[in-house]
């Protein structure tokens, strides 16, 4: 099996949120010595006075809103939030639909204010460096599932299974299919851990644990990998441009910093 993939072009988001404003913090020292050992020990209080707590809390409310609304089109993942290019019109309205909820919010608070910030980069298909990076998530989350497995955490294999098909959306084709053989395995090894209840220790479905094991090893490191074949897909770019909304960075590579 080889362990060399292709990545569906996709998008990398990174998304922040902010609340300013109609809260007021006090720090009061309480007492600071240094111990026989010569380690600095500091207590503090800390007092927080909200002016208007019925605003800040529907502060929160737009805050979170808008950022499930982004959230909504993407796939979380350890770099951030991933988004197929296929599904680039629906970031586009999602970010335009949560800066709707921001301003509604803003239009109307005297003493909150919330920002929201989408900075979008895009992903090569063809770029090892990412197939590296996604191979290593989609890796560990099949780990997951292997222990899960083998301790009989039904918990930890739905957990793992999930977010495992959620960014088996940016693999190829291929490359998906094998990701969801192993999420069909697992998950039917925790109905059936469920319905053994004590007896599960019996009745662990050891297929289930070589078969995860075995769609593993075809996300390992790419060492070896020297070319990867680009699918060709079309998509426009997204459309950001105007001033208060922030436009679509377009990059290299997919390990972005922000």
């Amino acid at each position: 099996m080889s362990n060399i993939q292709t990545l569906r072009p996709g998008l990398l988001v990174s998304l922040k949120t902010s609340v300013r404003g109609n809260v007021r913090y006090a720090k009061r020292d309480l007492a600071k010595e240094t111990t026989v050992d010569g380690m600095a020990v500091a207590e503090w209080e800390t007092k927080r006075t909200i002016a208007d707590p019925e605003e800040f809390k529907r502060a929160g409310e737009a805050r979170g809103k808008a950022r499930s609304i982004i959230s909504s089109v993407c796939v979380g993942s350890n770099f951030g939030l991933l988004c197929p290019e296929s599904d680039e019109a629906l970031l586009t309205k999602a970010i335009k639909d949560a800066r709707v909820v921001i301003d509604a919010f803003n239009a109307t608070a005297t003493l909150t204010h919330v920002s929201v910030y989408a900075m979008v980069g895009r992903v090569a298909s063809d770029d090892v460096e990412a197939v590296r990076s996604i191979n290593s998530e989609v890796s560990d989350l099949l780990r997951q599932m292997q222990d899960g497995l083998k301790n009989l955490d039904v918990k930890s294999i739905r957990e793992a299974a999930n977010k495992a098909k959620a960014v088996g959306q940016m693999l190829s084709p291929d490359a998906a299919v094998r990701v969801q053989m192993a999420v069909d395995a697992a998950r039917n090894a925790a109905r059936q851990m469920t319905k053994a209840g004590e007896q599960a220790a019996q009745e662990v479905d050891l297929r289930a644990i070589r078969l995860v094991t075995d769609m593993r090893t075809a996300f390992l490191d790419l060492d070896e990998a020297k070319e990867v074949a680009a699918p060709m897909v079309e998509g426009r770019a997204l459309d950001l441009t105007p001033a208060h909304e922030v436009e679509a960075v377009k990059v290299q590579r997919p390990m972005l910093e922000f």
